[in-house]
């Protein structure tokens, strides 16, 4: 093998090895999400469990995407996977927080206008459960209303 494609291996290695790594953040979010799903508190998931976990996180999973996983991953074959194994499933790994974002956006704007109002923010605390007033929410849409409109935009990529 040349050196140059030595090299080049090398740097492709490097490249892979960052991009697998996750922010405290993002490994704090995995744990807590394995954990408020683990309602049996015995330390491992089973399908369904790991279905809606997978949902929390913001994956469209569907159920042959669930059951490969769950094979893949439950190295005991208790029909269950472990945080250890969980923690190493790839798609964790491949999340697009742009998209995610993109995703988020979209559940507030209902009515496809680009923007986020206080319509939208009063229907959204409603469905929460959430008592707020016209105030704090409009609080919040002044918190990123870059233009003052009175409305928030998902800024342009």
């Amino acid at each position: 093998m040349s050196l140059a494609l030595r090299d080049e291996l090398s740097v492709d290695k490097t490249k892979k090895k960052k991009r697998r790594e996750l922010t405290e953040e993002q490994k704090q979010e995995i744990k807590d999400t394995f954990e408020l799903f683990d309602t049996d508190k015995d330390r491992a998931i089973n399908y369904h469990q790991l279905k809606v976990a997978m949902r929390a996180l913001g994956f469209d999973v569907k159920k042959a995407d669930v059951l490969k996983i769950l094979k893949d991953y439950d190295r005991e074959s208790t029909g269950k996977i472990t945080f250890e194994d969980f923690n190493e499933v790839d798609w964790i790994l491949d999340r697009d927080p742009l998209e995610e974002i993109l995703k988020a956006f979209k559940l507030f704007d209902d009515d496809d206008s680009g923007k986020i109002s206080l319509r939208n923010l009063r229907r959204v605390a409603r469905e929460l459960g959430e008592n707020m007033s016209d105030e704090e929410l409009r609080g919040m849409i002044e918190e990123f209303d870059k233009d003052g409109d009175g409305e928030s935009t998902c800024w342009k990529i």
